[in-house]
């Protein structure tokens, strides 16, 4: 993971908050994918104006002890290879 990448959603996708499931989903030209909890928190952040070690350090105040830096750039990585972020 690029510590300086500010990872950002695609132009075509947007996160949006589905009040009926209480869940976040990522929506995309024909496709829908519903987030768990943890992912919806992390492509939240994924605004372009934080750098990849600006979210890791957000969520590690969120959630002090827990090692999140592998967690958090293997799942950008997996999301950046899918298009979702850039």
């Amino acid at each position: 993971m690029n510590a300086e990448w500010r990872p950002t959603l695609a132009a075509s996708i947007r996160l949006r908050h589905d009040r009926v499931r209480d869940k976040e989903l990522l929506v995309m030209p024909e496709r829908v994918v519903v987030l768990n909890p943890e992912a919806g928190r992390i492509l939240r952040l994924c605004d372009g104006s934080r750098t990849t070690t600006q979210i890791v350090e957000e969520l590690t105040a969120d959630f002090p002890g827990a090692p999140l830096a592998d967690d958090v750039g293997e799942f950008l990585g997996r999301v950046r290879d899918e298009g979702w972020v850039r």
